[in-house]
């Protein structure tokens, strides 16, 4: 197939070693990756030392700014901002609008707007000592500019017509989860696909709190924590869980339950036949991310309200593009409010060239997905019965009964995987260092790519996440479009050191 020729230098030479420090996963101006292939390296990120840092040439967009943002952020600096005032550009007015004033709401600073004329890119001006906090806005919702419409507004180049493109990708996502391609709603990016929702609900249902029901993707949380009443937390998702969210819901309303099918980083599959016989009998929406088992492999509409989706992951394949989706099921209660403030909320900020990408990288996406499933199934049998490993988090192992209840008959158990090692403060960070594949922040593409996950998500939190089950030296890995073979005796040599 074409793009496993596409992907041919990524699994035949993947940026592994010390030497590869810093460079982009792919190899592109707008890579959502960038190699990090030493467990020291990943501490130095996160501590920002210089050594690591000198060294990056791209990272996750909504954590590291691109270089092309960070031009324009300087250009609008040169032209708008005053001494000791820092910029951050926007997709459009509304979008610069919210993040100046969840910055005012926090520092009480007055913010100021300014347009780019320029392909709707908006600057927000504010005061360079809240920089980490405008950062979290940009992080926690996924609404700062991209990297290709950055560019455009720097080369004022025309925008491109697109409008297929996104008719393609919202009918090829309705085809897979068997809806109406009216009720996908297409996002630059999964979380602010999750964002807008939440917003919608906070709209819909004032000063109510939610819950998240899992150990979930960091920044799921982190919204329901800063930009709501208040969030119930259920970090194990397991039964005894429900029994305390059914007591919840028994005393006050929530907005939503929101949770992960199955979990990021440790596999886990909610019992969604409990939580949906709650969320009918008390009234409230469920919300549930299947961006780590692909519409391919399972159906949630039985059971969710709206499935939410990174369309980066899986969808894409290739690592050089951001998108998201809610898709709405038309069954549920909550469908007309939901369909009305969707529609009229609803801001095209997937930027023209974005879609062009996503289009064409996802046109294989249930074959790879497929592809991919049996690879890593494989593996993840491999690493269950290997004596160095301590414990592997996959669906086929964690909670598999409530997994299998809502995997389609053709799919399999995804591409991702987590494990532990015996003796894991040593051994993790050898066979990490040693392993022989691209190693950086991202997943479900069409290339192998390891992480220390709890390292990246969770360093300045290592207790919390500890507390929640997830152990510091948890390696998430994500499966590509290697042989078997292949990829089992690269994971087999690096073992062999331990």
């Amino acid at each position: 197939m074409d793009l496993i020729i596409t992907m041919h230098e990524l699994i035949e030479e993947p940026h592994w070693r010390a030497v590869d420090l810093g460079k982009p996963i792919p190899d592109s101006p707008h890579a959502v990756s960038v190699c990090l292939p030493t467990w020291q390296d990943n501490i130095g990120y996160e501590e920002n030392d210089p050594r690591v840092m000198s060294r990056l040439s791209t990272g996750y967009p909504r954590f590291v700014y691109n270089s092309l943002c960070q031009r324009l952020f300087a250009r609008a600096k040169e032209q708008f901002a005053e001494a000791g005032q820092a910029c951050l550009v926007f997709p459009n007015g509304r979008t610069a609008e919210r993040c100046a004033q969840y910055l005012h709401d926090a520092t009480n600073e007055t913010i100021r707007i300014e347009s780019l004329a320029t392909h709707d890119a908006h600057t927000m001006i504010f005061q360079e000592q809240y920089a980490d906090v405008a950062k979290s806005y940009w992080q926690h919702t996924g609404e700062g500019i991209s990297s290709r419409h950055a560019k455009a507004c720097l080369t004022n180049s025309d925008a491109i017509d697109a409008t297929n493109a996104k008719a393609a990708i919202k009918s090829r996502l309705a085809k897979s989860m068997d809806v109406d391609a009216k009720n996908v709603f297409l996002y630059p990016n999964g979380m602010n696909a999750i964002f807008t929702l939440h917003r919608a609900l906070q709209s819909l249902f004032p000063k109510r709190k939610s819950a998240q029901f899992g150990f979930p993707y960091v920044d799921t949380l982190k919204i329901q924590q800063k930009l709501s009443p208040g969030v119930y937390f259920y970090p194990q998702g397991g039964r005894e869980e429900i029994r305390q969210l059914a007591g919840v819901v028994k005393r006050e309303r929530l907005s939503a339950v929101y949770t992960e099918f199955p979990s990021n980083p440790l596999l886990i599959s909610p019992d969604l036949a409990a939580l949906s016989e709650l969320s009918r009998r008390h009234d409230f929406p469920l919300i549930l991310d299947d961006t780590i088992a692909t519409s391919v492999n399972v159906d949630l509409m039985e059971v969710a309200d709206v499935v939410c989706t990174s369309l980066t992951k899986f969808f894409s394949g290739v690592g050089d593009v951001t998108g998201g989706a809610c898709v709405l099921n038309e069954s549920s209660p909550f469908y007309a409010e939901l369909f009305r403030w969707l529609t009229a909320d609803f801001e095209d900020l997937m930027w023209c060239e974005n879609a062009i990408t996503l289009n064409n990288n996802s046109k294989e996406f249930g074959f790879r997905v497929a592809r991919i499933n049996n690879t890593a199934e494989k593996l993840a049998d491999f690493l269950n019965e290997h004596p160095k490993i301590e414990r592997v988090y996959y669906p086929k192992f964690q909670t598999p009964e409530q997994y299998n209840a809502f995997r389609k008959p053709q799919g399999g158990y995804g591409g991702v995987m987590s494990w532990t090692f015996k003796d894991e403060i040593d051994n993790a960070p050898r066979f990490y260092d040693a392993l022989r594949v691209c190693k950086g922040p991202n997943l479900g593409t069409n290339y192998s790519l390891a992480c220390p996950y709890t390292i990246l998500a969770h360093y300045n939190e290592i207790s919390f996440a500890r507390s929640c089950g997830v152990s510091p030296f948890l390696i998430r890995f994500s499966v590509g479009l290697e042989e078997a073979s292949d990829l089992i005796g690269r994971i087999e040599e690096a073992l062999n050191i331990l």
